[in-house]
């Protein structure tokens, strides 16, 4: 028998085995056949088992791997086994050790309590956040990423605990009531553009047959300004079906290619004959530009006639010759008229006789206000005189001007 186990028990003659207690002596079993030291190493080692438990559980305490609960249920039952436990061993000390641990719980379980009121305050935050930006997306338009950030928020919802009930139904009606608001919106959003969509792909199904029924057309200006209105409508109908305004929009550029295609071969060959036609203009520009200077009216009249006539006979140009060739032409034309109303002024009687009636009239007025001078100087009155001269001088430069008019009437 060690000395340890014979403090803690005994072992008697006819080989029962007792374990001391703060209560006195319990019976813990019986070794006949074993010498005491055997007898009480075997039940002491059945201690040392019990000894381990609780060794385990202050571990598993101690690091956090098991909850309050379940701490305080261990040690209620070893506890109970150590009350009929058939070992020898120290059991004041580990029930004391089981005392110690059940204060060690009950702080965990404080502490336990105060970070799950944590836990729930910032869930509480947080669902609050979530029910707030869930009206918010209910109110809004936000038909593409609204629908994917309310799950998103759903999921956020899932993972945070429960409330009191009270708090937690709620912020979670409210959160409901959102997604079913947005959700209601969308569908009704949608079913709008939907209903858009189907007028869309309608009205332009009759754009396109408008359109392809002009592809054949000659009328090149008429059914220009037809498709250019056409455009117009196509732009205004809106969107139909992605894939059917692009196969719609296929066949309505089909058949635009098909009309300015035919438009653009048959301004081609135009083109060539302009072409031509600006090479004899250029001819015929060389013979009206020699008429200038005009020396001899009649006959510029005459060879510009001629000239225009086969000018006109010509036919048309390149758009972007039009202007140039046009031009000298009509400076050639105007030269000549140039000619042709100055010598027609010149022989114009009644022009001749104002010219010569103005002549008269400031020679006699310059007479009249030299007459006036003279009287006025003789009387002594300066400042009269100096009007006086003054309105001469001015009329006498308006009677050079009318003189020169006179002279050419007789030129």
């Amino acid at each position: 028998m060690t000395e340890g186990s014979a403090e803690y028990g005994r072992v008697t003659d006819d080989g029962h085995v007792y374990v001391r207690t703060g209560q006195g002596e319990r019976l813990v079993g019986q070794m006949p056949d074993e010498t005491p030291e055997n007898a009480l190493a075997f039940y002491t080692r059945r201690f040392d088992e019990l000894a381990f438990e609780v060794a385990l559980l202050e571990q598993r305490v101690g690091n956090g791997k098991v909850g309050p609960d379940d701490a305080i249920a261990a040690v209620n039952a070893i506890t109970a086994t150590l009350a009929e436990a058939n070992a020898v061993g120290d059991f004041a000390a580990l029930e004391a050790r089981l005392i110690a641990l059940e204060s060690v719980i009950a702080e965990q379980r404080e502490i336990r309590r105060a970070e799950r009121a944590q836990k729930l305050e910032a869930a509480k935050v947080d669902k609050e956040r979530i029910a707030a930006e869930a009206e918010a997306l209910a109110e809004s338009n936000d038909w593409r990423d609204g629908a994917n950030r309310l799950r998103e928020l759903l999921e956020e919802w899932k993972a945070l605990p429960r409330l009191d009930k009270a708090s937690d139904d709620q912020l979670w009606r409210r959160f409901s009531s959102a997604r079913t608001t947005y959700t209601r919106r969308r569908k009704t959003h949608f079913a709008e553009v939907h209903e858009q969509r189907d007028h869309a792909r309608e009205a332009k199904e009759k754009l396109v047959k408008e359109a392809e029924a002009l592809a054949d057309s000659t009328d090149w200006a008429g059914t220009s300004a037809a498709y250019r209105q056409l455009m117009s409508r196509w732009k205004a109908a809106g969107s139909a079906q992605r894939s059917v305004d692009d196969q719609l929009w296929k066949r309505f550029r089909a058949a635009q290619d098909t009309f300015f295609g035919a438009r653009d071969a048959a301004n081609a060959a135009l083109d060539a004959e302009f072409a031509e036609n600006a090479t004899k203009k250029e001819a015929l520009l060389a013979e009206a530009e020699a008429l200038v200077p005009v020396t001899d009216l009649a006959t510029a009249k005459a060879a510009f006639r001629d000239i225009a006539d086969r000018w006109d006979q010509a036919g048309k140009v390149p758009r972007e010759r039009i202007k140039d060739l046009e031009g000298r032409m009509r400076k050639v034309e105007q030269a000549i008229r140039g000619v042709e109303d100055d010598a027609w002024r010149r022989s114009n009687p009644e022009a001749r006789a104002r010219a010569a009636d103005t002549v008269a009239q400031l020679e006699a007025s310059i007479a009249g206000l030299a007459s006036s001078r003279d009287k006025a100087l003789a009387a002594g009155n300066q400042k009269k005189a100096d009007e006086a001269v003054a309105a001469i001088e001015a009329r006498e430069s308006w009677l050079t001007e009318a003189r020169k008019a006179l002279e050419e009437f007789s030129g």
